[in-house]
């Protein structure tokens, strides 16, 4: 009965581990030749070893460089060779854990009573009574569980656990060599702090490596593992002076075992911990790059690339230990990131974002956004961060997105263009346009709106002829909806669908008379990838984030470029040349990156949100302004966006200068290289009646408008003796804060003020009256 006693009292301590009750305890239970002949069974016929599952790891994110800038984990953990493993680790955690590891099976009954005597004399655990096969097995089943059952019933302090658990060890001794065993302990045990497995323990407690390991560093790390959670260095002193006494016992232990010399062991006790926390953050909040690690980690998670179902996706993520080679450009980015700060405070409730997407290859090169990515403290709604990927769709983390405004009118040009318009192909617009027939969506339904009247935005006047350049430089809104008229709804909305469009709430295009003026809502990664099939000339390429992965194993599996000619190269061609006159003859004139660039402004109705796209022959960009509070609800009118205040925000007040600030960043390092000419023996010779004309009248008017143009024919009508003389009176001064501003900034200058009606429901388009949408 003393030995039953002992047995139990043992069994609820967890000091012998249970090995000397499945020897003596069942038999004396069983209580004759029956039990004795059970027991003798239960360890010769043996189980399969138990199930491993790869270890979870961590998983790196690298930009194109190789340099790492996010990673992830279940848990924090590097597997490594026993040889990557200093040997002094290796001796110490056979020293404290299982002395005689090299010389029994999974069973050492010298060890186990040896461990009962020491644990019962000190009244606590001073050595391990289980094996290090059998605790290899206890974190195996751990390790592998399913559920929390399987989890639970892995740890279970009882009997029944600990004899499944010896049969295994015996088994798994027989499954793999004692080094083989070792190597597997060190990679699957908890250190504490976060750490498993000794190479992540390393880092984590000594910012070194495990093979670089010294004495006191590796008794540190031997001692942490029989009480992880009371020997946490990160948790607080009291903890540390518990982590320094386990430290002590295993020098002394690895003494008496003359592994070191008393000399040695008593240098270490007199040496301090040395402890140096290195933080090991995890997941994309704490990445230097937070929504590009976000949109890998979400395309991971949802391309069957990387997985045949979600579960297998899931778990491979969970698991890592994967290193990911990302298209990433630091340059790229830090550019896009600084762009944004200048103009853009995270505590507004206004917010810009930015995608830089490489043609030919569909790489993303930068991802950034105004604001921070997280949550707010007390996880308000409003504040410097968000958790939403603000620069790509809901698949990948990213919101509803906003309209797209008068950036999808390249979709029309380049429909017509195919269709054989020709530059200087135009027709007379009306000042106004109710879509109310002539418009059928591609299941050849009509679609007209006869309660929608469109209107040209400021600056446009109340029509006039205006040719396909003319019209898109000045992003003329009823040219447009006539040529999306006369070219027809659906080859329009087919031709976005080509070069890669889909709504960022990933529903159906809506396919509304008013699509050219871009009613869908976008994200800029979709429209950056989109505007780059015309600077690759016709040749849309799927947005790419992840450029090579290596598995655990360190097999490489390069992810090439998704790519395919969807438009004819000498229509892409015709494209670039009419969207090049947007920077020096149309609605970005005065703004320039000093290489050559195409690209299109946007403004919404209402001026619920603000674009720009353009793109070099090297790279494209999209940029969006909107408020994350509802673009409806929040129009950008009458705002304060970082230091400046703005009457309302159109494509080339606040986006375009972003994306210039931008791209002349990220291309500085690249040489200049123009596009390629357009054919002028198919795309040259149109005609607009009555364009030239006006245009001559509208130049007319424009100097006899300028006060300095006016001062300067009277000098010279002076000096010829033709007038009386130059007038001296300067022109009156604007107030500072608008003064050098083009006269596009300056809306509530040229024109009155509409009331709108606020859309009730952001994120969802209702047809209604449509009023100045400007380009």
């Amino acid at each position: 009965m003393t030995v039953l006693r002992s047995v139990g009292a043992l069994g609820l301590a967890g000091a012998l581990g249970g090995v000397l009750a499945a020897a003596l305890a069942a038999p004396l239970v069983g209580g004759g030749g029956l039990a004795a002949m059970s027991v003798t069974n239960t360890f010769v016929e043996l189980p399969p070893a138990p199930r491993e599952e790869p270890l979870s790891q961590v998983t790196r994110l690298l930009d194109k460089d190789g340099r790492p800038f996010a990673q992830f984990y279940e848990a924090n953990r590097t597997a490594v060779r026993l040889g990557a493993v200093a040997p002094v680790m290796r001796k110490a955690i056979v020293a404290i854990e299982d002395a005689r590891f090299y010389e029994h099976g999974g069973l050492d009954v010298r060890g186990t009573i040896r461990a009962l005597l020491t644990n019962t004399q000190a009244g606590g655990i001073r050595q391990g009574g289980s094996s290090l096969t059998q605790q290899l097995v206890k974190n195996i089943l751990v390790e592998s569980a399913r559920s929390d059952a399987e989890r639970n019933k892995a740890r279970a302090p009882n009997l029944a656990r600990k004899i499944t658990e010896l049969r295994l060890a015996l088994a798994l001794e027989k499954k793999y060599r004692k080094d083989e065993i070792l190597e597997r302990y060190l990679n699957i045990a908890y250190f504490g702090a976060g750490a498993h497995g000794v190479e992540a323990a390393a880092r984590r407690f000594f910012s070194t490596s495990a093979s670089r390991l010294t004495l006191g560093q590796a008794a540190t790390l031997a001692g942490a593992v029989r009480m992880p959670y009371s020997t946490d260095p990160s948790l607080g002193q009291e903890h540390r002076e518990r982590l320094k006494m386990r430290r002590d016992l295993v020098l002394d232990r690895m003494a008496g075992l003359k592994q070191i010399t008393p000399q040695e062991a008593a240098s270490g006790k007199a040496a301090p911990l040395g402890i140096r926390l290195r933080p090991e953050p995890g997941g994309c909040a704490q990445s230097q790059y937070p929504f590009y690690c976000l949109y890998v980690q979400q395309e991971l998670l949802s391309n069957p690339v990387f997985g045949n179902t979600a579960r297998e996706r899931q778990r491979r993520m969970a698991r890592g230990g994967l290193t990911i080679r990302t298209s990433l450009d630091p340059i790229a980015q830090r550019a896009a990131e600084r762009a944004i700060r200048e103009h853009v405070s995270p505590e507004d409730t206004e917010v810009a974002a930015e995608a830089m997407v490489e043609p030919r290859t569909g790489r993303i090169r930068a991802m950034a956004a105004s604001k921070r990515f997280g949550r707010n403290p007390g996880n308000r709604k409003n504040g410097p961060k968000t958790t939403f990927n603000l620069p790509a769709d809901v698949a990948h983390g990213g919101g509803q997105g906003f309209q797209a405004g008068s950036t999808f009118k390249v979709f029309t040009l380049a429909t017509a263009l195919q269709q054989g318009w020709r530059f200087g192909d135009g027709f007379q617009t009306p000042g106004s346009l109710v879509p109310g027939q002539g418009y059928r969506d591609c299941s050849g339904r009509p679609v007209n709106d006869p309660n929608t009247r469109v209107l040209n935005a400021s600056g446009e006047g109340e029509g006039g002829p205006h040719s396909i350049e003319t019209g898109t430089w000045k992003s003329v809104n009823i040219f447009y909806m006539m040529l999306e008229r006369k070219v027809g709804l659906c080859n329009v909305v087919r031709m976005a669908r080509t070069l890669g469009v889909t709504r960022a709430d990933g529903e159906p295009l809506k396919e509304v008379p008013t699509f050219t003026l871009g009613v869908n809502e976008m994200d800029p990664v979709t429209v950056a990838a989109s505007f780059a099939a015309f600077a690759a000339r016709g040749q849309y390429c799927r947005p790419l984030a992840i450029v090579e992965i290596t598995g655990r194993d360190g097999r490489r599996t390069h992810v090439p470029p998704s790519c395919e000619q969807v438009i004819e190269r000498p229509i892409a061609d015709a494209v670039n040349h009419v969207l090049e006159g947007v920077f020096d003859k149309g609605t970005m004139k005065g703004q320039s990156i000093g290489r050559p660039a195409a690209g299109k402004t946007g403004t919404n109705n209402g001026y619920t949100s603000a674009w720009f796209a353009g793109y070099t022959p090297h790279l494209a960009a999209a940029v969006s302004v909107g408020d994350i509070r509802g673009s409806y609800r929040f129009p950008l009118q009458g705002v304060q966006i970082g230091e400046r205040h703005y009457g309302s925000v159109q494509g080339a007040s606040l986006p375009g200068p972003i994306w210039v600030e931008s791209m002349g960043a990220a291309l500085r390092r690249t040489e200049p290289r123009g596009f390629t000419k357009p054919d002028m023996s198919r795309f040259g010779g149109g005609h607009t009646p009555g364009l030239e004309k006006a245009l001559a009248e509208e130049e007319r008017k424009r100097r006899g408008n300028n006060p300095f143009g006016r001062r300067t024919r009277r000098l010279f009508e002076w000096l010829l003796g033709q007038s009386p003389g130059p007038s001296v009176a300067l022109p009156p001064r604007e107030p500072d804060r608008l003064r050098n501003r083009p006269r596009r900034d300056l809306p509530w200058l040229d024109r009155p003020r509409r009331d709108r009606a606020a859309r009730p429901h952001p994120g969802r388009v209702r047809e209604g009256r449509r009023h100045n949408r400007r380009g």
